[in-house]
């Protein structure tokens, strides 16, 4: 079956962003090699390229604004309705916890999308991944990127409309050359419910042990959809382990069914905390982290807190570890 053509009012005229030449990011990345290749998911491949910081054209490669050049693989998982949504919403959206969208190409049957390169990678690079690149995150780093991807949501969470991020994970928070969190990944994000409404109800999509048990029972997407998979997140960054790991023994596989019974108890807690930071933090700090996980996690959505309330207890925590 022959592929639907594109059509070029399908993409929202931002005046924010820049249509680029596609010559000029083939020229930006050497030519889409593979050797500026510097990631791969469902939505395609991302090139490193550079750009002049002033007029946008192509510069010698490692010289002026590095770009990240995302290319839409018409057969890869994520299609037309998510290049657009990353458009549409990254069109509008500013904040400084939120990736930058540059611009876009339209080529024929070609899609790219492009952002501001962030240097440091993904947090899952740095928390699972032994890349030569990724350094060891210290307890009080991990803190600082929970707070800046909590004040991301809190953005989202409070924009007109409001925006629910509906794949919240450690690899769409990417971390700048000042270790800075900043959110990606809009393909799967959705408009809040309307005047009256209490959820939106869509297909259940997103990456398993992220989801809130309610939205993989019944569809229901809230804010609370988001906070539950962040909980998840700080989860993750306390113990160093993945949301869910096929290689670990049966019960520890799923990380918040092993890790909930230790999450409120002093002497337990350390059992759950990641090996590679032992001795940054103390008890107290360990528990008021791990305390915000587990409200997070609340099977109650409505216990849940909000993203607002997440910025304050984490930058209480951030303080408190920085006067220890």
């Amino acid at each position: 079956m022959p592929l639907k053509p594109w059509r070029q009012e399908e993409v929202l005229q931002s005046s924010n962003l820049k249509r680029f030449d596609y010559d000029d990011l083939k020229k930006a990345t050497k030519n889409f090699r593979p050797d500026s290749i510097v990631g791969e998911g469902g939505f395609g491949c991302v090139f490193k390229g550079w750009i002049d910081e002033n007029t946008f054209a192509a510069t010698r490669y490692g010289t002026g604004l590095g770009i990240a050049v995302k290319e839409l693989n018409l057969h890869g998982l994520q299609g037309r309705q998510e290049w657009l949504a990353e458009i549409n919403y990254l069109g509008t959206l500013c904040h400084p916890n939120l990736v930058k969208l540059i611009g876009y190409c339209v080529k024929e049957e070609q899609r790219l999308l492009v952002y501001e390169f962030m240097s440091q990678g993904s947090l899952e690079n740095h928390l699972f991944r032994r890349r030569s690149y990724s350094k060891l995150l210290s307890w009080n780093l991990r803190i600082s990127i929970a707070l800046g991807a909590a004040k991301g949501l809190a953005y989202l969470h409070s924009s007109e409309p409001i925006v629910i991020y509906r794949d919240f994970k450690a690899s769409n928070i990417l971390i700048d050359s000042n270790y800075n969190a900043k959110l990606s990944d809009f393909g799967l994000a959705r408009y809040g419910p309307d005047y009256g409404m209490t959820h939106v109800s869509t297909r259940v999509v997103g990456t398993y042990g992220y989801a809130a048990p309610e939205y993989m029972a019944t569809g229901h997407l809230t804010i609370k959809s988001d906070i539950y998979s962040f909980g998840v997140v700080l989860l993750e960054i306390l113990a160093g382990r993945r949301a869910y790991d096929p290689n670990l023994p049966e019960t520890e596989k799923d990380l918040v069914k092993w890790a909930g019974p230790y999450l409120t108890n002093k002497r337990k807690i350390l059992h759950v905390m990641d090996e590679r930071i032992k001795g940054q933090y103390t008890v107290r700090a360990a528990l008021k982290a791990s305390s915000l996980a587990l409200k997070c996690l609340s099977e109650d959505r409505k216990s849940r807190p909000g993203s607002d309330q997440l910025v304050i207890e984490l930058e209480q925590l951030l303080k408190m570890c920085k006067t220890q």
